[in-house]
């Protein structure tokens, strides 16, 4: 098994951060949006984004793993 690419880490990490450490950023005022509290439509928003980022990440995998010139000789 390979270690997933630094790229692949970063795609994966960019959910949790803004969901975990962005609460600094936005906890000051309490705007609406479409109707919801900001922190509940920020939360909402990050569980449709949260697929796209991991999913980023495995075509960053996949197009890896399919480079025949791969660091460690193109085996599995």
């Amino acid at each position: 098994m390979r270690k997933p690419s630094m790229g692949a880490i970063l795609f994966a990490l960019v959910p949790f951060v803004a969901i975990c450490f962005s609460v600094f950023l936005w906890d000051r005022i309490y705007p609406m949006v479409l109707g919801l509290p900001f922190n509940f439509f920020w939360l909402i928003a990050w569980l449709f984004l949260t697929p796209l980022c991991l999913w980023g990440a495995y075509r960053l995998e996949a197009t890896r793993a399919a480079d025949p010139h791969r660091e460690d000789g193109g085996t599995l």
